[in-house]
């Protein structure tokens, strides 16, 4: 008799000849700017705990009270049992820090995409959406009746083009990343907030990898100054925030909708008290501790200048998100890996990711990291980038 579920490991074994199969180092211990992988002590360049939040002593002391005073799981999904004080007062404080009159809290950014995009445009209306966009977008685009126009990545021209061809009919949705994860460029959200007053369109932004990095930790949103005509402000406690959860800000409405539609928060148990806690705690911090975003930009700024200056392309990056170009996969692959002997963990992205000359090591800047760690680890990519033919 045949196995139905042999296609799967057919599947797989495809990937893995062509080397485009998920091995990851394991971390035998916390996410520290200095980690332990392979039973070696090695520098974190890839990690997206930008703000190094997630071994902070004060989120770690608001889990393990939470712990204590709520237990471990939540017991339910929000609508039934499951809807805590600590839900509440988190999702009173992330309007705190947006500046928004409300907003909801999902259990992860994906969720939030999945579940909040479907619920905003169907049949009859119009989407309008960066080629760019992360995976989570185009799954909540994937869900959605709407008509789907797709505009060349920040093409501003061209989504006026195809606002103005879209039909007088229906709602209207452009949905952009805020900060793009594999070349660290932004959206111009001004400009894309300047469409859509004029074109009648609502604006969604995925913040994840601007929240607690842009606009002095605020997010792009404030980074543009357009923070009160952004209509949906999407984001994550996944990295800069250092937990894990997403995220929804805008009007009361909004909040209230989003509470009632999207399938993803009805349907899945809610977040436990340790992460909820946690992730108010990291809001906190941000508050108190504006430190933390001055030092990544001041690594961020020091770790490009030397990365060019040894002769590496870093794209159009802006942001803590460092390119190190390569051209091929075989070239990011040999760099990485001689990363790795020299104790720097830095992961190549390749083809499909990216196109196939467009291959890089994607360096993300951490503000916990000291200068000698910078200069260890430029030294490594210039000894690195020699052996493996990049430079």
């Amino acid at each position: 008799m045949s196995d139905p579920t042999a296609w799967m490991r057919d599947e797989y074994e495809v990937l893995v000849k062509a080397s485009l199969d998920w091995r990851p180092p394991v971390l035998e211990g916390p996410s520290t700017p200095r980690c332990r992988v392979g039973g070696r002590e090695r520098l974190m360049l890839c990690s997206n705990n930008y703000l190094n939040l997630s071994n902070h002593p004060r989120l770690k002391e608001a889990a393990i009270a939470a712990v204590r005073s709520h237990g471990a799981g939540s017991g339910s999904v929000r609508p039934i049992a499951g809807n805590m004080d600590l839900h509440v007062r988190l999702e009173q404080r992330i309007a705190e820090f947006k500046r928004r009159d409300a907003a909801i809290y999902y259990q992860t950014g994906f969720a939030a995409n999945a579940g909040l995009i479907p619920q905003l445009v169907g049949k009859g209306d119009h989407l309008f959406t960066d080629e760019l966009n992360h995976g989570s977008i185009i799954d909540g685009v994937r869900l959605t009746k709407a008509a789907r126009n797709i505009y060349a990545h920040n093409d501003m021209g061209e989504l006026e083009d195809l606002l103005r061809k879209a039909p007088d009919t229906g709602r209207r949705l452009i949905i952009t990343d805020g900060v793009f994860s594999m070349d660290g460029d932004t959206a111009p959200l001004d400009e894309i907030c300047a469409l859509a007053g004029e074109y009648g369109a609502m604006t969604y932004v995925d913040d994840a990898h601007g929240e607690g990095v842009l606009g002095e930790g605020r997010g792009i949103g404030v980074h543009y100054g357009v923070e009160d005509k952004v209509d949906i402000e999407m984001g994550t406690f996944s990295k800069a925030f250092g937990v894990v959860g997403g995220l929804a800000a805008g009007s009361e409405h909004l909040a209230k909708y989003a509470f009632n539609k999207s399938r993803t928060f009805l349907l899945s148990g809610s977040a436990p008290p340790a992460t909820v806690a946690a992730c108010t705690a990291a809001l906190d911090v941000l508050d108190e501790e504006p430190q933390h975003v001055v030092n990544l930009w001041k690594n961020t700024a020091y770790f490009r200048r030397g990365l060019q200056q040894l002769g590496y392309d870093t794209g159009v990056s802006t942001t803590p998100i460092i390119p190190a170009m390569c051209g091929s996969s075989k070239q990011a692959q040999a760099l990485s890996g001689e990363l790795m002997q020299r104790d720097v963990f830095a992961l190549p992205i390749v083809f499909p990711m990216v196109a196939r000359d467009k291959a890089r090591i994607r360096v993300i800047m951490n503000a916990g990291l000291a200068r000698e760690d910078l200069d260890e680890a430029l030294g490594a990519f210039e000894m690195g980038g020699k052996a493996a033919g990049v430079l």
